[in-house]
């Protein structure tokens, strides 16, 4: 008798179960989908000009006149410290850069220290123009150097640079890569009269 009415019984449980579950999925909150739609350029734009502190490594192809070479790169911004390295067959070897305002002192391969007219002298030499390391910090991070007036492409989709002129050079960006809840260049070309500077970056990290 037990079994029969646990049997009969089965379905009707069945049932309350089948409802709670029903009223359970209409009563929970909606899962909220992770989305990938970017911020606004007018957001993104000063957010990334107030990132003082990152570091990146890569590499980089240039191309001054007649002469031209491939080093590796790293870059460390420490406020408003820059801190370069490239190692590579620049002349005869790498060098080290500090930058800092007007200041600039460079370490030469060698172990030459050289700083303001005589280390931007050496770099012309080495590099075969004057990098504007002011404006790179900047431009490596897909923005435009505040204090200088500038002319944007930004993709309307992703909310990103697609190219700048500023200061005589043309960046333009062909690649991006997340770095955290943003993207960030990993590739781009600056080029001015006689000048082409490819960039490859490798790894952010802020």
């Amino acid at each position: 008798m037990r079994s029969r009415l646990a049997y009969r019984g089965l379905p009707g449980l069945l049932w309350i179960v089948a409802v709670a579950v029903v009223a359970g999925c209409r009563t929970a909150p909606p899962i909220q989908q992770t989305t990938t739609a970017s911020q606004s350029w007018d957001v993104t734009r000063p957010a990334l000009q107030a990132r003082d502190h990152f570091q990146v490594k890569g590499r980089v192809a240039v191309a001054a006149g007649k002469d031209g070479f491939n080093a590796s790169l790293r870059w460390i911004q420490a406020g408003t410290v820059s801190q370069v390295s490239l190692e590579g067959p620049l002349g005869a070897g790498g060098v080290q850069i500090t930058a800092n305002g007007d200041s600039l002192n460079i370490i030469t391969a060698h172990g030459d220290h050289l700083d303001s007219d005589a280390a931007r002298a050496e770099l012309d030499a080495r590099l075969g123009f004057d990098p504007p390391l002011g404006s790179l910090r900047y431009w490596i991070q897909g923005v435009p150097d505040p204090a200088i007036p500038a002319k944007e492409k930004v993709d309307p989709q992703q909310q990103r640079l697609q190219s700048l002129e500023q200061d005589g050079w043309q960046i333009d960006y062909t690649g991006y890569m997340p770095s955290g809840a943003v993207s960030l260049p990993a590739k781009l070309t600056l080029q001015r009269a006689g000048v082409r500077v490819r960039l490859v970056v490798d790894g952010w990290n802020s």
